[in-house]
């Protein structure tokens, strides 16, 4: 038996969309367990600066590492670059992702590609190229940020919905072809998390979930954050292709 499971000292952990939010938690929290951090952006650089600036205050190592993860080679640049620093690919969290809202008889070919391609496809190249480093090192795990939202859909959001549907099949067939080669796959799917200023923006929407909720609120980053540790660490060495579900209980909620 492992005695210190969530000591992730010596390893690297790649965090996709890392520069605020869910991605911002996450990578801190893996710092806080020791794991070198690799901090992925797209646009937000500053966003990911200040990720970074955290980890180091606190004592930790970050790389910031800018890519287009929709492009031909965005994924295994970022993955070559967390290898260059820090020597290996430990676990990847496939967090980045976009939440626009269109009803579904709006959406054009262009906007639903894009939502695709920011939320499932970016995950899909980002888990060939670290998988092809873990299944060298004979380890590791990735960890896929889904939502309720792949198995519940939600108005207005059906290329995003669509998308993390393809995320939870996505970690359910990667588990399925990498497990042999010692690399676990799992994913979280979240409910509605808070955020500094959601509430004035959408008070019937969460005054709504609330109701919903058995737990009666709205989720924490860091309550994600700590899923995907769990996940990715030794005490969760038996489990893969498992889809956990972060929403207070709203799944659960009756239909009558």
């Amino acid at each position: 038996m492992n005695p210190t499971p969530f000591d992730f000292s010596q390893t690297t952990v790649v965090v996709t969309g890392a520069g605020a939010g869910l991605g911002r938690a996450i990578a801190l929290r893996f710092a806080a367990a020791g794991s070198s951090v690799v901090v992925h952006c797209n646009r937000n650089r500053a966003g990911a600066d200040e990720t970074a600036a955290q980890i180091h205050d606190a004592g930790g190592a970050a790389l910031v590492v800018q890519a287009d993860l929709t492009s031909d080679d965005g994924a295994e640049a970022l993955i070559a670059a967390a290898v260059e620093r820090f020597g290996r690919v430990d676990v990847l969290v496939n967090n980045a992702g976009v939440y626009p809202v269109t009803p579904l008889m709006e959406l054009t070919a262009t906007e639903w590609r894009s939502v695709v391609a920011a939320n499932l496809d970016s995950a899909f190249a980002c888990t060939q190229a670290a998988a092809r480093r873990m299944m060298a090192q004979g380890r590791g795990a990735i960890v896929n940020i889904a939502s309720i939202e792949g198995s519940t859909p939600a108005r207005g959001h059906s290329h995003y919905n669509a998308a993390k549907a393809g995320v939870i099949m996505l970690t359910r067939s990667s588990a399925l072809e990498l497990g042999p080669s010692g690399i676990r796959v799992n994913c979280v799917s979240p409910g509605l998390i808070g955020r500094e200023g959601l509430e004035d923006a959408w008070p019937e929407g969460v005054a709504s979930w609330k109701q919903a909720a058995p737990l009666g609120r709205t989720g924490a980053p860091h309550e994600v954050a700590d899923a995907c540790l769990f996940l990715a660490s030794s005490s969760a060495a038996w489990i893969t292709g498992a889809n956990l579900v972060v929403d207070g209980g709203a799944s659960c909620r009756p239909v009558f």
